[in-house]
């Protein structure tokens, strides 16, 4: 599996990222990958390994990068949560400092580099993310209605933005909502607004899950909210991208 660490150009500086490509072939369909707010760590990369095993080039930014390289703050090697508080704590400055505007401007250098790639075939894109990651998968769709062709989010703020962001999606869409991270009446107010916006979409709660139930050097992983997000993800991207 090739993978390597690149340095992309932006309009504030370089933002690090790691990219991951299957072994054979010429060109694969992209896919920009957001990680939750503690970065890109080895589990992240492991995800993206796995997920360009399935024929994807996988583009995993650090988008706190005007605050350092990669690790921007020092993680143990499991996050208990005993340890979320304190890590959250540092973090939040970057993630309020982290606006829609900024999202924008580094999703143009990111899907930039990607159509740059020789490895990457032409067409549209696919953006994911997870945790605050979500979040930012959900802007740049919005944002590139007619580049990106699907969207996925897990245990994200999705909603944010308002309903009015979400109408201007036009990715096919699925939502993975950890359990505690909203209700039932949160979950249809969402997803009328994703009625309005007349797309196919799946928003969902995962049973029984946590807040970052799919990542598994934390207390929240969840193997079976994993495997759901996988079976929920890769045909997603199989009907946009191989078929769409």
């Amino acid at each position: 599996m090739p993978t390597k660490t690149v340095q992309i150009p932006t309009a504030d500086g370089l933002s690090d990222a790691f990219a991951a490509r299957p072994d054979q072939g010429d060109r694969h369909p992209a896919v920009l990958m957001y990680a939750d707010a503690f970065g890109i760590r080895p589990v992240v990369r492991e995800m993206a390994r796995e997920l360009a095993g399935h024929g994807y080039y996988v583009l995993v930014p650090n988008f706190f990068y005007r605050n350092g390289p990669t690790p921007v703050v020092g993680l143990p090697e499991h996050i208990g949560e005993e340890d979320r508080p304190a890590l959250i704590g540092r973090l939040m400055p970057l993630i309020e400092a982290h606006t829609t505007e900024r999202v924008l401007r580094d999703a143009d250098a990111y899907l930039g580099f990607l159509a740059d790639q020789p490895e990457v075939a032409a067409g549209p894109v696919a953006v994911t993310g997870y945790c605050i990651g979500g979040l930012l998968a959900t802007r740049t769709a919005a944002a590139r209605p007619g580049q990106v062709a699907a969207l996925a989010a897990f245990h994200a703020p999705v909603a944010a933005d308002g309903p009015d962001s979400l109408r201007r999606l036009t990715a096919e869409v699925h939502f993975g909502h950890a359990a505690t991270d909203v209700t039932p009446e949160a979950l249809g107010e969402l997803n009328r607004s994703l009625d309005a916006a007349r797309i196919d979409y799946t928003s969902e709660i995962y049973p029984d899950t946590v807040h970052g139930f799919t990542m598994s050097d934390t207390d929240a992983f969840d193997p079976a909210g994993l495997r759901r997000h996988w079976d929920r993800l890769l045909p997603l991207l199989t009907r946009a991208l191989t078929h769409g």
